[in-house]
């Protein structure tokens, strides 16, 4: 475990040396940011806690967001390393090809923290100081946005990481990273849109979208922050979408974990086959 440690290590100080990083830190803070704030302006009007309006914001924002990093991440961890003949160097030292996976998943995975951290905790530090607190209900709804906003983006850095293990060149990498994220944010849901009103709703039970919902991670990440705590579901419009009893948070936090499990060990068996 300590090569694969010294391998994160070296992933985020990579990753700290490019400037695009810092950029896309800043733009994730300065979006958190103006999201923040305007988001949470008709809170008076409505009697909703200020910081679970955030969190709604702050939760849409992610979705898009959040996996696009995370696949510029991981998307050339292997392939990149391949095409500049690292690779090759690397595996010549005594270190296993898992230690390798898992090395570059946590140095990624620390960069995604970071930037989580502050940028979205940067930014409701600041509503919170200029609007003023709020309820111990919406805090608990805030530290579940942080937690899943980390494990949304270990679900697409297990992605991006696929891509660039079963893949040989960094460009077609980078396409399949594009088309990962394209699918999982844009198109899913409009067929799923597009399902629901070809039918008129109601051929498909709210028990069945659930279902289907479940086989997307981002949409997974809406579930489990926009309908966990009554405020945030409420100010979301998601109140009584979901049936109770049906998707509850330890169920979409598992969820999201067997997402991220299953693409990492799918990059460890391609990467074990793939020659330098």
């Amino acid at each position: 475990m300590r090569a694969a440690l010294l391998i994160a290590r070296q992933e985020v100080g990579v990753a700290l040396r490019n400037r695009w990083v810092l950029a896309v830190v800043l733009l994730l803070a300065g979006l958190a940011l103006a999201v923040t704030f305007l988001g949470s302006a008709p809170t008076g009007e409505v009697g909703i806690d200020r910081l679970s309006v955030t969190v709604v914001s702050l939760a849409n924002l992610g979705i898009f967001l959040v996996p696009l990093i995370a696949l510029l991440l991981s998307f050339d961890a292997v392939a990149g390393e391949a095409e500049r003949g690292t690779l090759l160097l690397l595996l010549a030292h005594p270190v296993a090809r898992w230690q390798v996976v898992a090395g570059k998943f946590l140095g990624h995975l620390a960069v995604l923290v970071v930037a989580t951290l502050v940028g979205y905790g940067g930014a409701t530090a600041a509503a919170v100081l200029v609007q003023g607190g709020s309820g111990a209900a919406a805090w608990g709804a805030f530290a579940l946005l942080l937690g899943s906003t980390v494990l949304l983006g270990g679900v697409f850095l297990g992605l991006g990481l696929l891509a660039s293990v079963w893949v040989r060149e960094r460009q077609t990498a980078a396409g399949v990273a594009l088309g990962i994220w394209l699918v999982a944010v844009v198109l899913f849901d409009l067929a799923l849109m597009g399902a629901l009103v070809a039918t008129g709703g109601e051929g498909l039970s709210a028990g069945l979208v659930t279902g289907i919902m479940m086989l997307n991670p981002a949409d997974v990440y809406r579930l489990l922050n926009l309908t966990a705590f009554k405020d945030v579901s409420v100010a979301a419009g998601m109140a009584g979408v979901v049936p109770a009893g049906t998707a509850g948070p330890p169920l979409l936090v598992a969820v999201l974990l067997l997402w991220t499990a299953l693409p990492l060990a799918a990059a460890w068996l391609g990467f074990r086959r793939r020659e330098p």
